[in-house]
């Protein structure tokens, strides 16, 4: 299988650049995975596909600022990091531009002297790990000094940096927003529960993937950056009810996705755990968590639409962004939603 069969043609004017100002207004596109059958609706009806005892899983993590600028202590040369996934206590794996002009020993100053970063090992695909050295408190820092990490398709700033966080964001550590959960507004949380819907969080720190476009043609030679994630006993035990009373697993996100198939895979039952996952989903994956699935619209040749193909049908995604294309929703990270039912 090719990554080029995932390739299609997207007029630039559909890439959203903001968020709609109202949360849940977003269009809707349902999908029926086995029929390919198409409904277009608006967010708020999202409720009207799930019933009593059905289990909706979220990813609480939270988007740090974390795009920071600053220049090196010898030569004033300026050096961007993306910081994308802690190592251990104060070292993170960053991204680095420009890679050349960064050697293990580097020191990166950022505000002045608020916070300082020494570079300590040198990797792949412009990746560097760095110990970052302050005397507040960290993320208080960053939120001074730092910038949120948008995708490099949006152009506009953002003039509100919480509408880069979903509402139930809780758990600093990502580069990115879970975006599929961007649509969602307390009131219609509070509204899926009173339903009997049972809302549980998992968390994915989304890293690198997110910004790495895929390199390789042949879909086997591709390698996926790992990615840390967390699940509670709270969110196990239910889940796990509800696969022994054939409820449905509603899943926000294809991280919220790769979370719950990788502890499937890896234990056969839903447990307490932590760890990290570079699941790779794509065609020809047999899904053993999630039944249906809550998602963006995303980039051609991507990781992204390789695993709603795995789980809807490469033909039927690829015939609703034909229509998605022509009845004109908005793509991307700001653009509107899919409900693979």
């Amino acid at each position: 299988m090719r990554v080029s069969d995932f390739d299609f043609e997207l007029p630039e004017n559909l890439i959203a650049q903001t968020p709609i100002l109202k949360r849940d207004s977003s269009r809707l596109l349902v999908l029926d995975k086995t029929t390919g059958e198409v409904e277009h609706k608006t967010f708020l009806n999202i409720i009207d596909y799930l019933n009593k005892d059905d289990v909706l899983v979220i990813n609480d993590t939270k988007v740090m600022p974390a795009r920071l600028i600053g220049v090196k202590e010898e030569t004033n040369a300026v050096i961007e990091l993306l910081m994308l996934k802690t190592v251990k206590d104060n070292e993170w794996e960053c991204l680095v531009k420009p890679f050349k002009r960064v050697k293990v020993g580097t020191k990166i100053l950022f505000g002045g002297n608020k916070l300082e970063a020494i570079c300590l090992e040198k990797k792949e695909e412009g990746i560097a790990v760095f110990k970052f050295n302050y005397n507040r408190i960290f993320y208080e820092i960053l939120d001074e000094l730092g910038e949120m990490p948008l995708p490099p398709y949006i152009n506009e700033v953002l003039e509100d940096k919480d509408r880069y966080q979903t509402v139930y964001a809780k758990h600093f550590g990502s580069a990115a927003a879970p975006t599929a959960g961007l649509h969602f507004t307390p009131e219609l949380l509070d509204e899926i529960q009173e339903l009997g819907v049972k809302v549980v969080s998992i968390t994915l720190h989304v890293g690198l993937g997110t910004f790495r476009p895929v390199s390789v043609d042949d879909i086997n030679e591709h390698k996926m950056h790992s990615e840390f994630y967390s699940m509670s006993s709270e969110t196990a035990d239910i889940l796990n009810r509800a696969k022994k009373n054939n409820s449905k697993i509603i899943s926000v996100g294809t991280t919220t996705t790769r979370t719950l198939e990788t502890i499937i895979r890896d234990y056969n039952i839903f447990k307490e755990c932590s760890g990290f996952t570079n699941i790779f989903i794509y065609p020809g994956f047999q899904f053993k968590a999630v039944d249906s699935l809550i998602t963006n619209f995303h980039l051609p040749k991507s990781t992204l639409i390789m695993l709603v193909s795995a789980l809807a049908g490469k033909t039927n995604i690829m015939n609703a962004y034909k229509e998605a294309i022509e009845k004109e929703y908005r793509f991307f990270s700001f653009g509107d939603s899919m409900l693979i039912k």
